[in-house]
């Protein structure tokens, strides 16, 4: 607690005292940011592959955040309980003032992710960083609990809305372009933490990007999370860059995965009427409903690209539906996804109030992701042919397993085990 950023300390030995100044060296972080340090000796990484630690002068710690509610814009972005790195460097200042015997020094307490060096006796250093620890220790933290946050999502989805949204794991920097991942069905983003750990070690990476993290509740269908992900992404925008000054903001990167490949293309297009027409052919202002309910049917199934989108990433996604979505999961999906109430009613509104206005195979009782993933889903063929913004470009990972033993007896095809080649192919993409 006495090393707190900001403020001068005294140490007094045998022969002296010491002021010790603590001055935090960092673009993203500000004094008041700091709880309190631990040392990363002290722990031992688990949930991580890679360990990044790099030798040098200095001594690496975790900088245990302080939560500032309300004071900045950026604050509802940042995780409880976040943890980053730093290294203590002391910088001793030898001349020893005759009269009162005391000395003085500088603990400079530098951000490892954009200062790994240090200048001493005119040449440059490097520090000793270990980017990996205090990740680990955030992940550690019950906040960031995957097997919570992906069950309460997947079964739960109206219990995990307070959760839903976009997450950042270091200060937002406005020159950097954002990368932003979104998870698949029964996942969270815990999922890409160890993607996020290699990625993060490479000083060219981490000098041009900044990664973020999309939540929602993976249990209801995907449209409803790409209409949600669409709100989000405009409130942030309008939040962190009001005067549209920013223009790495204008070169995001949506990278998702599974299900969340679906929610992040749907970014990216243009619904015209085509989305509408798998409900009705009759045209939508002649629905009757509620506006509550007329506005949300309306930001699900009308919209335009966004145009701060640059480039969409989708790894194992079943653009064409996934055999995981059959029967059986189906109705088990149907038992176990506790579907929201203000849901169901409105469904009911709907089909009360507009007789003979949706057509037979309408997606108005498609109620969970599983159903929505189904091959037979009819909006997955319309957002397969969708037109898209002349300036998105999209690249598309997929994967493809041996079909012998266990997954031979799962799965009707090649694939990754629960998406078929077929499926994950896009013929669009770079």
């Amino acid at each position: 607690d006495t090393l707190q950023p900001g403020t001068t300390q005294t140490i007094k030995t045998a022969n002296h005292d010491c002021q010790i100044e603590v001055r935090l060296n960092s673009e993203g972080w500000h004094d008041e940011d700091i709880d309190h340090f631990e040392f990363v000796s002290d722990y031992e990484v688990h949930g991580l592959r890679n360990h990044y630690h790099n030798f040098g002068l200095g001594v690496p710690l975790i900088a245990v955040r302080k939560s500032a509610e309300g004071t900045d814009a950026r604050e509802e972005y940042y995780p409880r309980d976040l943890s980053f790195p730093v290294t203590a460097f002391m910088r001793v200042n030898l001349e020893t003032t005759e009269h009162n015997h005391v000395q003085s020094a500088v603990l400079e307490l530098h951000d490892p992710l954009n200062q790994p060096t240090v200048t001493v006796a005119n040449r440059v250093v490097p520090l000793e960083t270990d980017l990996s620890t205090p990740l680990a220790h955030t992940l550690s933290q019950p906040a960031l609990d995957d097997t919570r946050l992906s069950t309460l999502g997947l079964l739960k989805p109206y219990k995990a809305e307070k959760e839903q949204g976009l997450y950042m794991l270091e200060p937002f920097q406005p020159g950097k372009v954002p990368v932003v991942m979104v998870h698949g069905l029964w996942s969270s983003p815990v999922t890409w933490m160890e993607m996020f750990n290699d990625l993060r070690s490479d000083p060219q990476i981490r000098k041009d990007y900044q990664f973020w993290f999309y939540l929602y509740p993976s249990g209801q269908p995907f449209w409803f999370s790409a209409a949600q992900m669409r709100e989000d992404l405009a409130r942030m925008r309008q939040k962190l860059d009001p005067q549209g000054t920013c223009p790495a903001l204008d070169q995001t990167v949506l990278v998702g995965h599974s299900m969340g490949g679906l929610v992040s293309k749907l970014q990216t297009v243009d619904s015209g009427n085509e989305f509408w027409a798998t409900l009705s052919d009759k045209p939508f202002t002649q629905l009757a409903a509620d506006d509550e309910l007329r506005d949300g049917l309306a930001q699900t199934f009308f919209f335009d690209p966004n145009p701060s989108v640059r480039r969409v990433i989708t790894i194992g996604t079943p653009h064409r539906g996934s055999e995981f979505a059959n029967d059986t999961t189906r109705w088990l999906g149907r038992k176990l996804i506790r579907v929201p109430t203000k849901l169901l009613q409105g469904q009911h509104q709907l089909i009360a109030r507009n007789p003979d206005f949706f057509r037979a195979d309408a997606p108005l009782d498609v109620t969970t992701s599983i159903d929505s993933l189904a091959p037979s889903s009819p909006l997955l063929p319309v957002l397969l042919t969708a037109h898209h913004g002349s300036w998105v470009k999209y690249n598309n990972i997929i994967g493809e397993i041996p079909n012998t033993g266990v997954v031979k007896l799962f799965s009707s095809g090649q694939g990754d085990g629960g998406v078929t080649l077929e499926s994950a192919k896009v013929d669009n993409a770079e």
